[in-house]
């Protein structure tokens, strides 16, 4: 998850676990501490780094299914896996092309999805900094 808030620990032990003991008090008491203003910034990073997620298993299953698909193994002239090879490859295409043009082409090898994910990684790692420093006032954690 994208939050790293204030913890509240609860008395849970290793015989009863958090999720068993507490339940929904312990993701109520998650956000108690934050303000109005702060709730809706949490909320707005939180669907970032979750569309990033997203982005990220579609670039997975869009190579996985190339892979399957240049291999014989998926018949692209089935209607339901041309639906599929088509929406996967409209939604990471906007992504892999610029990446296309920048990496060097190695034969029939594309690093593209590979160099994607890491770039993504990084956005995910540089968005947790930039709602630390917003929220928590942590500003150090930007500059390291």
């Amino acid at each position: 998850m994208l939050i790293a808030v204030v913890q509240v620990k609860p008395s849970c032990t290793a015989d009863r676990p958090r999720a068993r003991c507490c339940g929904m008090a312990w993701e109520k008491a998650r956000f108690r501490h934050l303000s109005g203003v702060s709730c809706v910034i949490t909320i707005l990073f939180e669907i970032a780094h979750e569309l990033l997620n997203l982005l990220r298993w579609a670039i997975i299953l869009a190579a996985i299914f190339s892979m399957l698909s240049s291999f014989g193994v998926l018949d692209s002239r089935n209607r339901l896996v041309y639906t599929i090879g088509d929406f996967l490859f409209r939604i990471t295409e906007p992504v892999l092309r610029p990446l296309r043009r920048i990496i060097p082409n190695f034969g029939n090898l594309d690093l593209s999805p590979l160099a994607a994910i890491l770039l993504i990684s990084a956005l995910q790692v540089l968005l947790t900094r930039i709602y630390a420093a917003i929220v928590y006032g942590d500003v150090q954690g930007l500059f390291l």
